[in-house]
């Protein structure tokens, strides 16, 4: 990862080799091929971003704007602090053929699984059907992924502005679902929920 961030994306196995301090073949008896070490370095990025995330997925207090805002700029945060990485694990070029395993879909659904049980919960406390949490959670989890891969290419406005944008985006999913079942609520005062039902 060192030299990903010193050689940018086009990063060769020598480069990584004498940024690890040892030589090609040794790297290639940890390794089977570039493969294997771009499914490792895959891995510990994207648990850089789940570490970074799933807190304010689970984060109880705070308003739902709050909320909203903190899950989007932890994951833009993440892939603004790491350019060069961020754009080596997309570009998948460095990979010689194909995965066995994609570790960036792995962690797209780590991140949905997890924001569709708390989208779930809500929506039965509400009393509304919770069907449709796991579909609307992949929905905004690939709407924040691929506004933020134009971001990281275009980067023709602040994260703090593209931050706001997307919160507006989700909170106006989330209230539309919300009222279609007959409940408003103030994206700018914390949840009470009510009482779960029994099942």
């Amino acid at each position: 990862m060192r030299a990903i961030e010193r050689h940018g994306t086009d990063v060769g196995m020598d480069e990584i080799a004498a940024e690890a301090g040892v030589s090609k073949p040794v790297l290639y008896r940890h390794f089977a091929d570039q493969n294997e070490l771009y499914v490792a370095v895959a891995e510990r990025a994207t648990q850089m971003i789940i570490e970074h995330l799933v807190p304010t997925i689970t984060l109880d207090d705070g308003t739902p704007n709050e909320r909203i805002r903190a899950m989007i700029d932890a994951y833009l945060g993440q892939i603004e602090r790491h350019p060069r990485l961020y754009r080596f694990l997309v570009g998948r070029s460095f990979a010689d053929g194909p995965l066995d395993v994609d570790p960036l879909t792995t962690n797209e659904t780590l991140v949905a699984t997890r924001l569709a049980r708390l989208l779930g919960d809500h929506m039965r406390a509400y009393g509304l059907d919770s069907g449709s949490a796991e579909p609307w959670a992949y929905a905004l989890v690939g709407a924040v992924q691929t506004a933020g891969a134009w971001w990281m290419q275009r980067q023709t406005m602040s994260r703090a502005a593209l931050t706001e944008y997307l919160a507006r985006i989700v909170w106006y999913s989330v209230d539309g679902v919300l009222r279609a079942g007959g409940v408003e609520v103030d994206p700018d005062q914390p949840i009470r929920l009510p009482q779960l039902r029994a099942l």
